[in-house]
């Protein structure tokens, strides 16, 4: 007799199969969820910076290297051409108006002096000769005036008698007539030698007034070159310190080219460096300042260099306040200088993170702080400790400030 024989349902084969199907299943899934979920990456929270989004006050600045100058410098040219033979002072000395600093010899400039002073003692030699015989014609014009003046008296006396005793009969008409042509002579001769006086007269005026004239005129050649002989010594034109002093002994030095200067020590100016890119953002009166010895101090612009050299133009700062006693010529500070005034502002604390997201987005800390998350952000203004928030973020937010460079693509960060 046949016996049934029960097929079994879970057969070796079959039992294979189906652990092939689930781990096939199980692949894919995992493959599914690797690729399609958020990249993660472990990151040690000792080695990242984490920094809080605050609202508080807010000022667009950028840091200046500011260079001490002095307020005031006046500038040292050669008025004239010369050899310098003599050196009073040294670079650095303090001087006082009219110090002699250096002596130059120019021979062309003493001998045409010579000459000079030769042709003043010509003129004044011709000119007291021209006067003495000027003086010398009138004293003889005078005295021939006299004589003129005696004929005219002795003619009228006797006019006068013949005229009278022609009158009684005494005398005849021919003695008469005589007395009166002698008259008449005499009067035309006396007016003629007084116009020729007076002619005389204005003539040796105005001679002199032409000769003083000349010589007025050669006195002052005379004071101009003694002027030039006199600008080889090279004369502190006010109070101040000597500084950038180029001259040596035995050096020609040509008329005009820069001797030195002088540093006027009433005051001094900050003179800094700018990017070309703020060149139409920076206008006198921007306020700037900086710290030295624990104290701040104010500065504001009084000229801006609109040249452009090297891609930076300068800007001169003047004290708006107390003046620190220590600093130098030539010493470097540490400037601020304000671009605009101060608002309130949802602050970002600057770090490496802008280099690989350009300000776009950040790294966001969790409620919970086990895990950062991208967020997109707007940035405004920024200065240099902060960057202006306008969009992405809210006060109390915490986020990774420090560098992104190791992160790849990475989604999500989970802080160890």
């Amino acid at each position: 007799m046949d016996r049934i024989i029960e097929k079994k349902k879970w057969t070796t084969k079959r039992i294979a199969t189906i652990a092939g199907i689930t781990g096939l299943v199980a692949l894919i899934g995992a493959s599914y969820f690797l690729t399609s979920g958020k990249s993660k990456v472990n990151v040690d929270t000792e080695r990242i910076t984490v920094s809080e989004i605050k609202q508080g006050p807010f000022q667009e600045f950028i840091p200046l290297n500011g260079i001490v100058l002095p307020e005031t410098t006046i500038y040292l040219d050669a008025q004239e051409g010369g050899r310098v033979e003599e050196k009073y002072v040294e670079d650095g000395a303090v001087m006082k108006k009219g110090d002699p600093i250096m002596r130059l010899s120019n021979t062309d400039l003493e001998l045409n002096l010579v000459n000079q002073e030769t042709s003043v003692f010509n003129l004044l030699t011709q000119m007291q000769i021209s006067r003495n015989a000027a003086q010398q014609n009138t004293i003889t014009k005078l005295n021939q005036m006299a004589d003129v003046e005696n004929a005219y008296k002795e003619a009228e006396r006797l006019y006068n008698l013949n005229k009278n005793l022609y009158e009684k009969k005494a005398i005849g008409a021919q003695e008469f007539k005589q007395s009166q042509i002698a008259f008449d002579y005499q009067v035309k001769r006396r007016k003629l030698t007084r116009q020729i006086l007076q002619q005389d007269s204005v003539s040796t005026k105005q001679e002199l007034e032409q000769t003083k004239q000349s010589y007025n005129r050669t006195q002052n050649a005379l004071a101009v070159m003694r002027q030039k002989v006199g600008d080889l010594v090279v004369r502190a034109p006010v109070d101040g310190q000597l500084t950038s002093l180029d001259a040596e002994i035995g050096q020609n030095k040509n008329k005009g080219e820069r001797l030195g200067q002088i540093d006027v020590l009433s005051g001094y100016k900050i003179r800094a460096d700018i990017d070309e890119h703020y060149i139409t953002r920076v206008f006198n009166g921007l306020m700037a300042d900086f710290d030295l010895d624990d104290k701040t101090y104010k500065l504001k612009i009084k000229k801006v260099f609109t040249q452009v050299n090297n891609g930076r133009f300068q800007v001169d700062m003047e004290f708006t306040g107390e003046v620190p006693k220590k600093i130098r010529r030539g010493q470097t500070l540490q400037v601020r200088l304000a671009l605009g005034d101060e608002t309130r502002a949802l602050l970002l604390p600057k770090g490496g993170f802008y280099q690989q997201t350009g300000g776009n987005w950040i790294f966001k800390l969790s409620s919970d702080g086990k895990t950062a998350f991208k967020v997109d952000m707007q940035l405004g203004r920024q200065n240099p400790d902060y960057y202006e928030v306008l969009q992405g973020l809210k006060p109390g937010d915490k986020v990774v400030t420090s560098s992104y460079e190791n992160y790849g693509d990475m989604q999500e960060l989970v802080l160890k």
